[in-house]
């Protein structure tokens, strides 16, 4: 029988923490090459935009796709979830707060293993619904964190949002980019973090432009990393202008960018100084969707949640 798991269903099975431990085994079975992906595909609707993408993930047994179909009023997301070795839908799931969670649970993984040790300060540009989650699962990952500085350009959304997450607003992007470990989580489709403004020993998790044209980060954030990576070089290469602008104009070079797998599994040491910026990519890849809708599933049959179909 499919299960299907709704909204709310995801929101009350799963915690942060639940997702960065799913997300970071992901990363170790991309490094084995137990992990095939399919880049993210946009068709035109009336109005709006469906998306889908695809990954497998041999070593978890499970294979899975998520489609949404994006409209000015909003986006419906849904995740198709299948057995690797039989021909079984296992699970329908509405896949909202899970493509949320898995987002920002990469970012978590980015700075359990990027961020220099002691890191106690995290400062995050953007306070929209992705967010949220941005907050929450680092705050899994690095459980020293202390403070919160989080910056948008609408004081009442920045109110709301420093109100829910347990952050200090800032009175400009500046006071978000001063801190240890700096998000990015934007809709701008120019940047909103300058490397003037960071400080030695940052690591930049830039998670919010994906589609070629926008960009969160200017030049000087490049230049002045010393380690970039991102979630899958192919689909950087289609879909990061972060990345794709700096090596069209020489700042940076394909070579140089790397995959957070290597240095999850320690095939690359990643940082090499606490005074090192480092830049992490993240455009979001299907192998996360999978592998949280797999917890999401052995949870709800743990305690009899969901819908059988």
């Amino acid at each position: 029988m499919t299960l299907f798991l709704s909204e709310g269903d995801v929101q009350s099975l799963l915690s942060p923490d639940d997702a960065v431990q799913a997300v970071e085994a992901c990363f170790q079975r991309m490094a084995s090459g137990a992990v095939h992906l399919a880049p993210r595909r946009r068709l035109e609707l009336e109005e709006g935009r469906l998306a889908d993408m695809a990954a497998s993930d041999l070593e978890l047994g499970y294979a899975g796709v998520k489609t949404y179909a994006g409209f000015r009023e909003g986006t419906a997301f849904v995740v198709a979830l299948f057995s690797a070795d039989r021909p079984e839908l296992v699970a329908l799931i509405e896949a909202d707060w899970l493509g949320r969670l898995r987002t920002g649970a990469a970012s978590a993984v980015a700075a359990r293993h990027l961020a220099r040790e002691r890191a106690t300060t995290l400062g995050v540009i953007g306070c929209g619904t992705q967010a949220e989650t941005q907050v929450r699962c680092i705050r899994a990952a690095l459980p020293a964190l202390e403070r919160v500085i989080a910056y948008c350009r609408t004081e009442r959304n920045l109110r709301e949002f420093c109100e829910n997450v347990g952050a200090e607003p800032g009175e400009s992007h500046r006071d978000a980019a001063a801190q240890d470990v700096v998000v990015t989580i934007t809709t701008s489709r120019d940047p909103v973090l300058r490397g003037e403004w960071l400080q030695p020993g940052a690591l930049v998790c830039a998670a919010g432009a994906n589609n070629g044209t926008s960009r969160e980060l200017d030049n000087v954030v490049l230049e002045r990393a010393s380690f970039v990576c991102c979630d899958w070089l192919p689909q950087a290469r289609i879909e990061s202008a972060d990345l794709i602008e700096p090596v069209e104009t020489g700042v940076l070079d394909w070579l140089e960018v790397h995959e957070l797998h290597e240095v999850v599994a320690g095939e690359l040491p990643g940082r090499q100084s606490p005074d090192d910026i480092v830049v992490f990519k993240s455009n979001g890849i299907a192998a996360w969707d999978v592998a949280v809708a797999v917890a999401a599933v052995e949870r709800a049959r743990e305690r009899g949640t969901g819908t059988e179909l």
